[in-house]
């Protein structure tokens, strides 16, 4: 049995109102009057407060950015090598700033494995072998990377150290998932670019799992997953010469809100649990819609969401970390000596529906 020791999370410093980011995309999509208002009503209605970005430019005046070229055309526009240099630049140290979050259980010497996660920057060596370094662990350390899998990479990652724990119960597996979603914003008004834009943040979310039973955590109980392959085109994540390029339709908050029940009732029954059962739920809140989808789906009244509401109000959807900072909350209102059960899910290109069920 394997057990989750401790969340950390981390955001850059940049935080960003929603109505500031607005009006950056405005500027940059030069937008007529008619569009203008339309794009404001879509930002109104995303549930989302504040954003963080390791770009201070979104809440500057253009003579004052850093990342983006102040012209009227925004060009030269950012290339691929610029946003993986500022990738490179930032991704670690937010990383660690996670990780420091997360290590009040375990020294760092004990970590055996480590696995990173991230679908906004690669390069090689990489993320894995910075973190090496800054950590000073082991040259031996065993490294796993996770690469563009997206939002539900987390539970990817977790299922992993669940395994690497089962076969080893002296492992000590850190997982860290560091996103830098804002880096890959682009400047074509179309509804994808405009969906990223409204939608996306950069944070990051280290975990440490741990094989020794005799600690205190949370128990790994069981993971599911299933792929929609009749969504496989309206959740995509592409290279392209001026950075990422996301697709994401609103047919996916549809193929969610007709599949999640099912899904949810399958998880559980390899549980053998019912939906009664579940204490806490951790979904992904990869948008208002998607959680509004997903509280159709499963039927509920009000309020099992909340925390979920809550992360995409104060952070947006930072892709694989997400879930992670709903899991963190989650941990930190949990009564002591109290019994709990958690449900958590995710979702990414495939259409993947990924799921796990922790106890306490």
């Amino acid at each position: 049995m394997s057990k989750i020791l401790s969340i950390g999370t981390a955001v850059p410093q940049y935080r960003h109102r929603q109505q500031d980011i607005l009006g950056f995309m405005q500027r940059v999509y030069a937008l007529d009057e008619v569009n203008r208002r339309k794009l404001k009503f879509l930002y109104r209605q995303s549930g989302i407060e504040t954003r963080y970005s390791v770009i201070p430019d979104y809440s500057l005046p253009a003579a004052d950015w850093k990342f983006y070229t102040p012209s009227e055309n925004l060009e030269p526009f950012p290339t691929l090598e610029q946003r993986m240099s500022w990738y490179r630049s930032h991704a670690a140290s937010l990383s660690m700033n996670a990780i420091q979050n997360c290590l009040n259980k375990l020294s760092k010497q004990s970590i055996s494995h480590l696995i990173t996660v991230s679908c906004t920057g690669m390069s090689a060596p990489g993320l894995d072998i910075e973190l090496l370094d800054l950590l000073q662990l082991p040259v031996t350390t065993q490294r796993t990377s996770i690469n563009f899998m997206g939002c539900y990479a987390a539970i990817h990652a977790l299922k992993l150290a669940d395994a690497i724990c089962k076969a080893d119960n002296n492992a000590n597996v850190l997982i860290v998932c560091t996103e830098l979603c804002t880096l890959h914003f682009q400047k074509e008004h179309t509804i994808d670019n405009i969906t990223s834009s409204l939608l996306f943040a950069d944070g990051s979310a280290a975990l440490l799992v741990s094989g020794n039973n005799e600690l205190p955590g949370l128990k790994m109980d069981s993971f599911y997953s299933v792929v929609a392959p009749r969504g496989k085109s309206d959740m995509a994540w592409e290279l392209s010469s001026t950075g990422f390029q996301m697709t994401l339709t609103s047919y996916v908050a549809d193929l969610i809100e007709e599949d999640f029940g099912g899904l949810v009732n399958d998880s559980l029954g390899a549980g053998k649990l019912n939906k009664e059962d579940i204490t806490h739920w951790c979904i992904h809140p990869g948008g208002k819609k998607i959680l509004e989808s997903v509280h159709n789906s499963l039927g509920f009244g009000n309020g099992q969401l909340n925390t979920c509401y809550d992360i995409l109000n104060d952070y947006g959807n930072m892709s694989s970390p997400t879930v992670l900072f709903v899991l963190e909350k989650i941990m930190e209102a949990l009564p002591d000596n109290e019994p709990a059960t958690i449900f958590g899910a995710a979702f990414g290109p495939g259409l993947t529906m990924e799921t796990f069920i922790l106890s306490a």
